[in-house]
């Protein structure tokens, strides 16, 4: 108990010195540049207090959670007993096959915490409050928690084969490109942030993690060179799929109204 104790106060503290500038910045700009007193004061302090507490937490219960069970994961998902064979390991670029149940948890972790994401929840809300109700909440939570799920299990497929990133992100934003051409102009800033709140505070350790233990445990990988890039996947896939259900909810609408698509 002492020991999580004091792992605890080392995060605040850590906590406390990555956000006093932060601090520093909106307390200056108050005062010295608006020349106002800084409204609702006891509030405010009440929330720096709530967000250091919850950030510290929150450090916590990445050590201690979220990052060993990513890497546990990727273990056992890679187990030579697991995988059907003997020795170290099997080698990914000949028998990525093997890896079916690695690519499933990578779908499944990626499509889970992008709906709990809480930064999507809010621009889904946000998005939903300035079109009127023409964009539903859930449609666009879904909508980029398939980009994030189809985007790792490729990443995942990545770090198996040991295939260059480059080539998967060029072709990537070149599908995104020609999409933005054709996409109904409301929905392409839309797209464009939802493939960058996608991925933050849930998705963003589990993912990691989950390359960084899969890297280390395929044989013939090197978790620097090919553990990272999960991420660039879950930023670029969501752009995919949120412009491609705009485009499919327009086409209904049309074909409801009795309309033709544009060509």
């Amino acid at each position: 108990m002492t020991e999580y104790l004091v792992s605890l106060w080392s995060s605040l503290l850590a906590t406390i010195d990555d956000v006093l500038p932060i601090i520093g910045i909106l307390v200056g700009f108050q005062v010295l540049v608006l020349r106002r007193p800084i409204p609702n004061l006891k509030r405010v302090l009440l929330g720096f207090l709530l967000v250091l507490l919850g950030l510290a937490f929150f450090l916590e219960g990445l050590e201690r959670a979220l990052f060993p069970l990513g890497r546990l994961m990727a273990e056992q998902l890679t187990a030579p007993d697991f995988l059907g064979t003997s020795g170290s390991g099997t080698d990914g670029a000949e028998h990525w096959e093997r890896y079916a149940w690695v690519y499933l948890f990578a779908f499944a972790i990626g499509f889970a915490t992008a709906i709990a994401e809480p930064s999507l929840i809010a621009v889904a809300i946000k998005a939903h409050q300035v079109s009127a109700g023409a964009i539903h909440p859930w449609g666009l939570r879904i909508a980029v928690a398939i980009g994030v799920g189809i985007g790792i299990t490729l990443g995942t497929h990545r770090i198996v084969t040991g295939a260059p990133l480059h080539y998967y992100i060029i072709t990537g934003y070149v599908v995104v490109l020609t999409q933005t051409w054709f996409a109904p102009r409301a929905i392409i800033a839309l797209a464009y942030d939802s493939g960058g709140v996608s991925t933050s505070t849930v998705t963003v350790p589990l993912v990691a993690a989950l390359g960084l233990g899969l890297a280390s445990n395929i044989p013939g990988r090197n978790p620097l060179l090919d553990g990272f890039g999960l991420i660039a996947f879950a930023c670029l896939f969501p752009i995919m799929t949120v412009i491609a259900y705009a485009q499919l909810s327009e086409l209904v609408t049309r074909r409801r109204s009795g309309l033709h698509p544009h060509p």
